[in-house]
């Protein structure tokens, strides 16, 4: 079969019959999703083609969705009578429950694309839609006459991904409400069974061999923390588990915590969020992560964007172009007026001619230096007025304190006004801190939302469409959540802020480990880091020890930071008023960015994590990718103040080299390795004082 993160293999996606013509399969060889479609639409069987394991042990209806208060079905097959497992003699025993929505019809097509995006830089990745197949159910019910909901299904090539989605569509002559969905429902085949207590806290736990996923997702700079649509709750039909009071959490449910509470008119339709699936072939925490971030790139290719940008701390005219006249100097590709740097609120000034003209202007001069230039927005976070922000229900208080509704009369005029600022200077990048973090609102008066119940599915409509607004136009976006399914460019790599208070020497390894950690979910692309020039956050006893300025003072601190920014091919928000003041600085500026954009395809690659910093010995990741003639670059780094003579075995399978390895050493001489049976060469290295170095493999 061989292993679809190493060798490159098509593996199409496509949809073909079983083993009669009432058998349907979605399959690509990685893993394959069967249906049953007569007497009603059910899955039988989703298959881990990559193990060879069954992924559930049971029918389920295909979804469930509340309209005007009653609860439907959709799809599905009773009758079985055992949920520990599911027998293929007991397939033509089923049959259909005649008060669920029933199947009339399917058809096949391709990935279509969920929004448009421009491509207007340099991306790793720019296959978009992603190639696969898009397997569509529609189901119709005689107790809601004029309701049709399809049931869409999605595989995309190469990948173990599944995808689902409803849309619900109003045929009839009145408006009806969608009081809440559910639209995966999976029993799914325990990891582990445990008589007393919760399977996930035994010592014996197992990690279920899947990755869910959806695109409602708040206030988390991970999938894992911002995640409320993904349930693991317990399958009342399973009576013959080993718990002894049927508790164990083993059907996987996607839903929204509440809601959406929306409201259909007559002709028109509603599309739920979507669930992606992907399913693993290991345990091991790097080869997951690989799995994930290759989802990433496939799902949301704008994330592959990368543009070296400067945060610029002042807004005046003049001293930004110097800035810009610094980027082009050094090399840099963008600059953002950030927080702090007087920018003006654009929703207060939008109308304001001048306002306008002046940036535009500005903007103007930046692209014609061949440098991108973006803002800073506030939106969460901050409070507005009685009548603008969120009415919080009893024991729901907003994420930050205090917020806006993005749909009162405010919030919508704020969207209005950042859409006209970005077309009518041409602003290249958005940098939104708090985004939408999921906040509720009881109010009855704004006219974005009717109540509580649909306020925070139109919140987050919002947010996303603005997103999405910006991919169609090109237009980068920096968010402190995980909005990346919904157009979102990069998130914070994830750090403490006020750690950049701390004295200086300590923020490199603390920094190196923020890289490490922040890189097992995301690409180096996915994650901002930060490099406080200046003054951040004055916080604590040596705030004024933090900063790198003056930089040539600290020019061996500023080299530090720069070089394990780039060999990590992630970008840090260099936060001043310069990147240079002295040519020595520039040069150390220039060297680093030239080794960057030198090796730029592999350094925006997949990070390998070889060893974390922890201040004691050398540590250090590599960078692979087997479809480059350069497959591997490894950073290495020498947190101690005496010189240091190692061999490291450095991990090559992901390469795609298994014979012998190709090394050079930061550009010089290749040497030649033999690769071991466990995929490994050994690397002598040697490393100066606080140093570090770098090596390209082939």
């Amino acid at each position: 079969m061989g292993d679809w993160l190493v060798d490159g293999l098509d593996r199409p996606a496509n949809v073909y019959l079983g083993a009669t013509s009432c058998d349907v399969i979605l399959g690509n060889g990685l893993v394959s999703r069967h249906f049953r479609i007569a007497p009603n639409g059910a899955t039988l069987d989703i298959i881990n083609e990559m193990t060879g394991s069954s992924m559930i042990r049971g029918v389920k209806p295909e979804a469930r969705v509340t309209i005007d208060g009653v609860e439907h079905d959709v799809g599905g097959l009773k009758g079985q009578v055992e949920y520990a497992y599911f027998s293929p003699a007991w397939i033509d025993t089923l049959d259909t429950d005649p008060a669920a929505f029933q199947l009339v019809d399917l058809a096949v097509g391709k990935v279509r694309a969920r929004f448009p995006w421009k491509i207007s830089r340099r991306a790793t990745s720019t296959a978009w839609p992603p190639g696969g197949i898009e397997l569509s159910f529609t189901y119709e019910s005689s107790r809601v006459p004029g309701v049709v909901i399809i049931v869409h299904h999605e595989l995309y090539d190469g990948m173990p991904l599944l995808c689902k989605w409803l849309e619900v569509t109003n045929a009839g002559q009145r408006r009806v409400t969608v009081d809440t969905f559910t639209s995966e429902i999976l029993a799914m085949v325990e990891t582990t069974s445990t008589p007393q207590g919760s399977s996930t806290k035994s010592s014996a736990a197992v990690l279920p061999l899947v990755h869910v996923e959806s695109d409602y997702i708040f206030a988390a700079m991970s999938p894992s923390v911002g995640d409320v649509t993904t349930h693991w709750v317990k399958d009342p039909q399973y009576t013959s588990q080993v718990a002894y009071l049927s508790d164990n959490l083993v059907q996987l449910e996607s839903a929204p915590p509440a809601g959406p509470g929306v409201t259909i008119e007559p002709g028109s339709s509603f599309e739920t969020f979507r669930t992606w699936i992907l399913f693993h072939d290991s345990t091991d925490r790097e080869r997951r992560g690989l799995a994930q971030r290759r989802m990433y790139r496939t799902l949301a290719p704008w994330v592959t964007e990368n543009p070296i940008f400067m945060h610029c701390i002042t807004a005046e005219p003049a001293r930004v172009k110097e800035v810009i006249d610094q980027c082009v100097a050094a090399g840099f590709e963008m600059a953002i007026l950030s927080f702090g740097s007087g920018f003006p609120e654009i929703e207060r000034w939008i109308d304001e001619p001048e306002f306008v003209s002046e940036f535009k202007e500005l903007f103007d001069h930046a692209h014609s230096k061949g440098i991108e230039i973006g803002i800073y927005s506030l939106f969460s976070s901050r409070t507005i007025s009685p009548e603008d922000d969120v009415v919080s229900p009893p024991g729901k208080p907003p994420t930050f304190g205090h917020a806006p509704c993005l749909q009162s009369t405010w919030g919508m005029k704020y969207i209005a006004a950042m859409k006209r600022f970005f077309e009518e200077t041409g602003a290249d990048f958005l940098e939104h801190d708090g985004p939408y973090p999921g906040d509720w609102c009881a109010s009855t008066a704004h006219p974005g939302h009717l109540g509580l119940d649909d306020s925070q599915w139109r919140q987050w409509e919002a947010q996303a469409s603005l997103y999405k607004w910006c991919k169609a136009r090109g237009i980068y976006v920096n968010q402190p959540d995980w909005y990346f399914l919904s157009g979102g460019n990069k998130t914070g790599m994830g750090y403490k802020e006020v750690n950049w208070s701390l004295p200086r020497e300590r923020q490199v390894i603390i920094g190196r480990q923020n890289i490490f950690d922040g890189t097992w979910e995301k690409a180096p692309s996915m994650g901002w880091m930060f490099t406080p020039l200046t003054v951040y956050h004055a916080h604590g006893d040596h705030w004024q020890e933090s900063t790198i300025e003056p930089l040539s003072a600290h020019i061996d601190l500023y080299e530090a930071h720069i070089a394990q920014n780039f060999l990590a091919g992630v970008q840090s928000c260099y936060r001043g008023t310069r990147l240079y003041d002295t040519r020595e600085t520039l040069e150390i500026v220039r060297k680093w960015v030239s080794i960057y954009k030198k090796h730029r395809d592999i350094l925006e690659s997949d990070i390998i994590h070889v060893r974390r910093p922890d201040g004691r010995h050398v540590d250090g990741f590599m960078h692979v990718n087997p479809r480059l003639p350069e497959k591997g670059l490894v950073a290495l780094f020498n947190p101690l103040g005496e010189a240091v003579h190692v061999t490291i075995p450095i991990p090559v399978y992901y390469t795609g080299l298994s014979d012998i390895a190709r090394v050079s050493e930061q550009d010089g001489p290749v040497a030649t390795h033999p690769i071991s049976r466990g995929y490994t060469i050994d690397l002598p290295v040697q490393i100066g004082p606080h140093g570090r170095t770098w090596f390209v493999i082939s």
